[in-house]
């Protein structure tokens, strides 16, 4: 079992930054990936990256590319997701995601093993 624990969100304005945590804990993780997702009001779980923990390779979606960076720090097994440029439409429930393998492309949500609760993040006007 892998537990997952998001930290970060908040209220932003447009053009500003976030980072996100995500703690993890319960297994060994060197051969885990570690992905984000979001949820905006009224909408279906979007996928937005993932990372590679052994290696370090990432993924991201087309709307995030050159915005977001995710990272990890094997040391304190936490994944990062820094979020800059942020625009209105970023505004969502942001969640931390594991699953086993090595395929960084895994966009489906239900694809996915573990979940952390979400953290939202508001990217005002």
């Amino acid at each position: 079992q892998v537990q997952l624990v998001e930290s970060g969100g908040g209220l932003v304005q447009a053009g500003g930054s976030l980072r996100l945590s995500c703690a993890a804990s319960g297994r060994t993780f060197s051969s885990l990936v570690m992905g984000w997702f979001r949820q905006a009001p009224g909408k279906e779980r979007e996928f937005v990256t993932a990372i590679r923990w052994g290696g370090g390779s990432t993924y991201y979606a087309d709307s995030v590319k050159g915005r977001f960076t995710i990272s990890r720090d094997n040391a304190k097994n936490t994944v990062y997701l820094q979020m800059n440029s942020l625009k209105p439409e970023d505004t969502a429930v942001y969640y931390c995601a594991a699953r086993g393998g090595a395929n960084i492309k895994v966009v489906v949500p239900g694809l996915w093993d573990y979940w952390g609760k979400g953290t939202l993040v508001t990217v005002s006007s």
